[in-house]
Parts: C-alpha cells; sequence; structure tokens
C-alpha cells in the first residue's frame, strides 16, 4: 500500500471525524426543542367583547415555581381598557385551542427591558436558567417563539444561529412617559448584549435565548434590527436581532423573592 494512498486514507478518516462530530454536536436539537417548547407561552391581552377577544404582543418563558412568566417590558401594556373588561393574558399550550391564563405585573426593569409577570392557575412547565457570563463570541444559540404571533394558532417556531458579538447598547424607553431623570442618568451608562446571527421578528420579543445542547436559558431575546418597513419585514428581515443576557432577569427575581 503506498505512502500517498495511507495519506490519503488518513485525511479521509479525519474530515469524517469532523462531520460526525458536527453532526453530533446538532443532533440534540429536535430534543432540546421539545424540552424546551412547553415553557414558552405568548403575552398579550384579552378582552371578551373584542374581536378576535385575543391579541398577541410578544413572547414569554415560564421560570420560578411555573407561575411567573418571563417577557420584554416594552410587550406589558402601559394601559388596559379595564372599564371593557380587557385584562393582561398568558396563552400557553400549542394549537388552535390555548389554555388562557389571566396574568398580573409582579417586577420590571426598564433599563433592560424586562418584566415578570404572575399568571393564575396551576404551575406550567418552566425553563432553566443558566449562566450567561460564560457565553462567548461564536457560540450556538437558539430560540423559540411566536413571530408572527398566533393566525393559524398557537404554534411556536425555533430558529438557530450563534452569538455574533458582545457589545454595549443603550436601550431607549418604550414611551416618553417612562423617560425619569433616574432612566436618562442611565442612557450615560450602556451595558452589554448579546448580538445574534439570526432571523428573528417583532414577535418574538421576550423569547428565550438558550443553549441548543441544554435548554439552559442564556438570555431574553429583545429586539429585531429592522431596515424594512413593519409592512415588508416579514418579507425583508435584517437576519439580525439582540438579546439581553440572563444575569439581569436573575438580579430582578432576586427584588421579587426578597418581598
Amino acid at each position: 500500500m503506498s505512502e500517498g494512498f495511507l495519506r490519503w486514507m488518513t485525511l479521509l478518516a479525519g474530515l469524517s471525524s469532523l462531520l460526525l462530530a458536527g453532526f453530533q454536536a446538532q443532533a440534540g436539537l429536535p430534543e432540546t426543542v421539545a424540552l424546551v417548547r412547553p415553557g414558552v407561552v405568548a403575552v398579550g391581552t384579552m378582552q371578551m367583547t373584542r374581536r378576535p377577544p385575543a391579541r398577541l404582543l410578544g413572547t414569554g418563558f415560564v421560570i420560578g415555581d411555573g407561575t411567573l412568566v418571563v417577557t420584554n417590558a416594552h410587550v406589558v401594556p402601559e394601559l388596559l381598557a379595564v372599564e371593557e373588561m380587557e385584562y393582561l393574558a398568558v396563552f400557553a399550550g400549542r394549537g388552535k385551542h390555548p389554555q388562557r391564563r389571566r396574568a398580573r405585573q409582579l417586577a420590571m426593569d426598564l433599563k433592560y427591558d424586562l418584566a415578570i409577570l404572575k399568571i393564575e392557575g396551576d404551575p406550567l412547565p418552566m425553563l432553566r436558567l443558566g449562566d450567561s457570563d460564560r457565553v462567548r463570541e461564536g457560540e450556538s444559540i437558539a430560540f423559540t417563539g411566536f413571530p408572527i404571533g398566533a393566525v393559524l394558532g398557537l404554534y411556536p417556531v425555533t430558529h438557530h444561529g450563534l452569538v455574533s458579538a458582545i457589545s454595549p447598547i443603550v436601550l431607549p424607553a418604550p414611551s416618553g412617559r417612562q423617560l425619569t431623570a433616574k432612566m436618562i442618568k442611565r442612557l450615560r451608562d450602556p451595558f452589554d448584549i448579546f448580538q445574534l446571527d439570526a432571523t428573528a421578528y417583532p414577535g418574538n420579543s421576550g423569547s428565550p435565548l438558550y443553549l441548543p445542547k441544554t435548554g439552559e436559558v442564556i438570555g431574553v431575546l429583545n429586539m429585531v434590527l429592522i431596515k424594512e418597513t413593519k409592512e415588508s419585514i416579514l418579507e425583508k428581515p435584517s437576519g439580525i436581532s439582540y438579546a439581553i443576557p440572563i444575569k439581569h432577569l436573575k438580579a430582578l427575581l432576586e427584588t421579587v423573592e426578597d418581598k
């Protein structure tokens, strides 16, 4: 057997090992999605006199004892038409007939655009929180949410990508009424955020960002870089989105546990 042939066979064996390793790294994603999906919910409002009565505003995910839901602060409406029986709601399950849970705001952090809601009823499947300080640029990630609402029912969508950059950013207040002197001071203090090389849409706000191998949540989808109009974003997405590191949620959660 010639020396050249042996080198060729060695090269082929090395390439095969690399391909197999890559396949094994991705083989667990379907199982992880199946594990994560029950803990992903839609966040919106309910008003029985409205058609349709449910209005989805974003995504959320369940943590803690199964009755706490995390989402973005900008997903939670500032005002509800209480006189018309409108209330904050979380929608769980999958399909055309999801569970509907009444919810209330438990905690909010406008700087990091995070909110924690408390839902009524039995606990829902919860997700595990990971360590966002250990996330590196180039690391594989996935997120699951409701990018286009629930036009045909509650069917969560999963996207896969990587952390393309960890860079500082300042998040504006959702509205001018919330721009207090304290918030203006915070605008001078940017914090690191995950920039993702993955396609997301405004409905993904509040989606859990997690590790494909373990399902541990390392961030909360916050916003999408929009280069087109709102009407054409579904046709021409930017492919760039951002997520808040989960350590900021942990800090907010501590304030809830202290109450």
